[in-house]
């Protein structure tokens, strides 16, 4: 599996202008293909009378899922230029639409691919980026006692603390990095004086 990736902060267009013609790049995470392909629908509506809207969507933490359009422009001048600019920037989870209103100066085969990819790139600056690392999730088990001052333990030393629940213990979700394993297991045993479990679960990503 892939250790991270880097996807949108935020959903949000970025316009430039390139000889008199406007390409507007909207730009948005996405949770799967489904709201990739109802983000670009909603795009289109949004801008009926454009000359194009061309897309580039990447899903999956390992880029599973890519598919990109050159919507009417010559073809692999667009779509695809977009998609190797998101490729490039280790995106994932991510879907961008150009929308170009033609301003009656022809840019060429190759005035089009950095129109189309240098615009993406353009957006990606302009709206930030998040990297996402990838984690084992960990399930602590411990008395009502040691909770409180445990779980402030844990967020005071930067682990991803994801949930706490209440019952006859108290369990704490956590995400861990992988190689970090063997040192929270020795941590934890020391800070609880060996009254907490740790159970080790599947995997997640989380914000770095």
């Amino acid at each position: 599996m892939q250790e991270q990736y880097r996807t949108p902060a935020r959903e949000g267009v970025h316009e430039t202008e390139i000889n008199r013609s406007r390409f507007l790049c909207a730009l948005a995470p996405v949770a799967d293909e489904r709201e990739a392909q109802e983000f670009v629908a909603r795009i289109r509506r949004e801008h009926p009378t454009a000359t194009h809207n061309c897309f580039a969507y990447v899903i999956g933490a390992d880029a599973s899922v890519q598919k990109a359009s050159d919507d009417g422009e010559p073809g692999g001048t667009a779509g695809v230029p977009m998609l190797q600019m998101l490729l490039r920037r280790e995106m994932r989870y991510v879907v961008a639409v150009v929308t170009r209103y033609y301003g009656g100066v022809k840019l060429g085969a190759g005035g089009l691919i950095r129109a189309y990819g240098g615009v993406v790139g353009e957006a990606l600056d302009a709206l930030g980026t998040l990297t996402r690392q990838r984690y084992r999730l960990a399930t602590v088990t411990v008395d009502h006692q040691r909770a409180g001052k445990l779980e402030n333990d844990l967020r005071s030393t930067g682990r991803a603390v994801r949930e706490v629940r209440y019952a006859e213990a108290v369990t704490i979700e956590i995400g861990l990095p992988d190689a970090d394993v063997p040192a929270f297991r020795a941590w934890l045993a020391d800070v609880t004086a060996g009254t907490a479990d740790v159970e080790l679960g599947g995997e997640a990503y989380g914000d770095v």
